[in-house]
């Protein structure tokens, strides 16, 4: 009698289901094994020795206190080698670098991805004082400069692309934003993800001209003030243009 189990070999079922574990916990940020044996149909055992075995592995890691786990930092090489692969990291790089160096602030590129921002590539200034590690981080569409730029690009387009991730209180007034964000073809986000941090986004569109990611430069509120901001847009903006550029991107925006 064949040893598989709905059409698969015993050995790709457990890789199927780790996958699906490390799935869980992105979209969860933790969980414990109950729960997760539960997602996946299984017994409790089956998912301890699935976590057991990603644990050695560093692919995700026990919260001592809390009995629960998350995704480990195992997997930020795994991420980094993707990032390499993706053209707007290849040929924005050397401009987050170039920028980062002349205003002493973080850099940062940022692509969709169901709903959120995700960081992708960061270029960090000279400063003493630098801002979180933000390479590889999910963020918020809707209080994020960088989200803003990605949003605007498809739900004034199309309303229904909103993502569940934006709450339903004061859409109105983002939609609002979201069109001066189009119009003047950058976003500020002035302590609204965290207090004392702002920054500042712009486009980046791919040799058709849509819009694929978004450059940020941030930093602390009081190095980078609303003021400062102001100054720096335009040099963010010609950033953003010429990464697009470096993507084939030749039109005048």
């Amino acid at each position: 009698m064949s040893n598989t189990v709905r059409g698969r070999e015993p050995g790709v079922q457990s890789v199927d289901r780790a996958i699906t574990l490390l799935t869980l916990l992105a979209d969860r940020s933790e969980a414990g094994v109950s729960e997760l044996a539960a997602s996946l149909d299984v017994h409790k055992s089956t998912a301890f020795r699935l976590l057991g075995a990603l644990e050695e592995r560093g692919l995700v890691e026990q919260i001592a206190d809390r009995g629960k786990y998350r995704l480990g930092f195992g997997l930020i090489p795994l991420a980094g080698r993707v990032a390499e692969r993706l053209e707007v990291t290849t040929q924005g790089h050397p401009v987050c670098e170039t920028l980062a160096e002349r205003l002493g602030e973080t850099v940062n590129i940022a692509i969709p991805d169901r709903g959120w921002a995700v960081n992708v590539d960061q270029a960090r200034g000279p400063s003493m004082v630098t801002t979180f590690n933000w390479l590889g981080r999910i963020t918020p569409m809707h209080n994020t400069s960088s989200g803003k730029v990605l949003l605007a690009s498809v739900v004034l387009d199309d309303p229904g692309t909103m993502p569940d991730t934006v709450p339903e209180q004061g859409r109105d007034t983002l939609v609002e934003e979201l069109r001066r964000v189009r119009r003047h073809g950058y976003a500020w986000s002035l302590e609204e993800l965290e207090t004392g941090l702002n920054a500042v986004a712009a486009p980046v569109v791919d040799h058709g001209g849509a819009v694929v990611a978004a450059l940020s430069v941030s930093g602390p509120a009081y190095r980078l003030s609303a003021e400062r901001i102001e100054r720096i847009t335009p040099e963010v903006v010609a950033a953003g243009r010429e990464i697009s550029r470096r993507m084939g991107f030749w039109r005048d925006r």
